[in-house]
């Protein structure tokens, strides 16, 4: 079991990584779920579009994070060799990557927002809410959410680049000041509370962008005034100029982790446009589910952070035994955790789907559809740690196929088929596919076991990169 378990010191490093992030998302996830419950007090109608228009945010979240993924693997390990003027190449490689998608996305959004939002309204099988009201709802929450996609993408790139220097304590503190100003102005625009406009849908939109340039904002001041803090910053804005070979070693490597993020995200939209077909009141189900699920989702996902972190460190320092070790520590202590923190969120299923003003039947299906995220949460979490484990490395074609391939090519045509072409219960065909995701933390755990992620890229990339220079 020594191969297995850590030392205090090691518990400790990945307590001082994991924790801050894991902080972070988890007052960002409680907020949504109080936020969710605000939208659904205004009845099911709103929260149905709210949650579809979420949907294509959603996309633009991880597409954003796909982009900026790559860039990521060379900063952490670059930081991990004390090459900071590579670490503000990459940053500022991330920043104009940002820009860029944000325009992207927001012109689709324009253009095409209310026939890819139509695409989740069904009147077939279980109904819960008016399916016309649902697309206003919808693209009225989405308009307003586009003018936060710039201030959400630039924290991304800062908060990404700060955790792979090892900060993960500035993104935190950001995050939660963000978050809670969310929640503040949720309940005065939502209800119209201290003499504010009852916005209802709108109100909860306005409170979400406020946020996203509040967060921003925090980032930029402690950069600018603590500048002893982050000396590997400095120098950031004094050239736009970022070195071909970097440019065309970060595009080699994270190509394919952006198009991955992207087909991913779309992968899984499609996947949730799926189950839409059985009816509304699925899509409601689904949506209290997720936000509730992904409040416990957090401990899986800041270890998988702390995988990349920590691994890529590692390998940059050329340590490569001591990253073997330190991630088959990590995968087994995020399984360990998440049977427990499953079995929690198995007692919550039953409760939590009580709080939301909706109807009796979503209220079910949101129940059933919690319990089975618990008692499937340590496959999801073996199946992160290993995606990252591969990624720290820059085996980025791998995680490609393991990652959005899979999604496409065996999760969605099982769900597809099953709500599709089958009599069996939404909550049966759910499980089925999230059982399925066994299979993907299986092929996860062969590859890292035959060590093809043990990499050293910033050596490469660094030289070639002060040559150039």
């Amino acid at each position: 079991m020594k191969k297995f378990i850590g030392d205090k010191a090691f518990y400790r490093k990945v307590f001082l990584i994991a924790f801050p992030v894991m902080i972070q998302n988890g007052v960002t996830n409680f907020v949504s779920l109080l936020d969710n419950l605000m939208v659904g007090q205004i009845g099911t109608t709103q929260m149905n579009g709210v949650a579809i228009a979420n949907q294509l945010v959603f996309v633009f979240n991880l597409f954003i994070f796909g982009a900026i993924s790559g860039a990521g693997i060379f900063g952490a390990q670059f930081f991990g060799r004390g090459d900071y003027e590579n670490v503000r190449n990459v940053l500022r490689l991330k920043l104009y990557i940002c820009l860029a998608i944000s325009a992207l996305c927001i012109t689709v959004f324009v253009l095409f927002g209310n026939p890819l939002l139509s695409l989740y309204l069904s009147e077939g099988g279980e109904s819960a809410g008016n399916p016309e009201e649902t697309l206003r709802a919808g693209h009225l929450y989405l308009m307003i959410m586009l003018i936060g996609l710039i201030p959400s993408a630039l924290t991304q790139a800062l908060a990404g680049t700060l955790r792979e220097s090892g900060e993960t304590v500035l993104p935190m503190k950001a995050g939660i000041i963000a978050v809670l100003v969310n929640l503040v102005f949720n309940y005065l625009l939502i209800f119209g509370h201290l003499g504010f406009p009852a916005l209802g849908v709108a109100g909860a939109a306005a409170a979400t962008v406020l946020s996203r340039f509040v967060e921003i904002g925090i980032i930029l001041f402690e950069i600018v005034h603590s500048r002893e803090r982050f000396r590997f910053l400095d120098g950031l804005l004094s050239t736009a100029r970022i070195p071909v070979t970097l440019l065309c070693s970060v595009a080699k490597k994270g190509s394919p982790l952006m198009v991955n993020e992207l087909l991913w995200s779309v992968g899984m939209a499609a996947v949730t446009q799926a189950y839409s077909v059985r009816g509304l009141a699925v899509v409601a189900g689904m949506n209290i589910s997720t936000t509730v699920t992904n409040l416990f989702n957090i401990v899986f996902m800041s270890l998988g952070t702390s995988v990349s972190i920590i691994v890529g460190q590692r390998l940059g320092a050329g340590e490569t035994e001591k990253a073997v070790d330190d991630n088959r520590k990590l995968t087994f202590f995020a399984a360990a955790v998440c049977i427990l923190v499953g079995a929690l969120l198995a007692a919550a299923s039953p409760l939590i789907p009580q709080l939301y003003n909706t109807e009796e039947n979503v209220r079910a299906l949101a129940s059933k559809f919690i319990l089975i995220s618990a008692v499937t949460m340590p496959l999801h979490a073996i199946a992160h740690c290993t995606y990252f484990t591969l990624r720290s490395g820059g085996r980025t074609g791998i995680t490609f196929l393991f990652d959005s391939v899979y999604v496409l090519c065996f999760t969605l045509p099982i769900v597809w088929l099953l709500t599709h072409g089958t009599s069996l219960k939404t909550a049966e065909v759910y499980l089925i596919a999230q059982l399925s995701d066994g299979v993907k933390a299986f092929i996860g755990l062969l590859l890292v076991k035959k060590r093809v992620w043990v990499r050293n890229l910033a050596v490469t990339a660094g030289q070639s990169t002060a040559e150039e220079t």
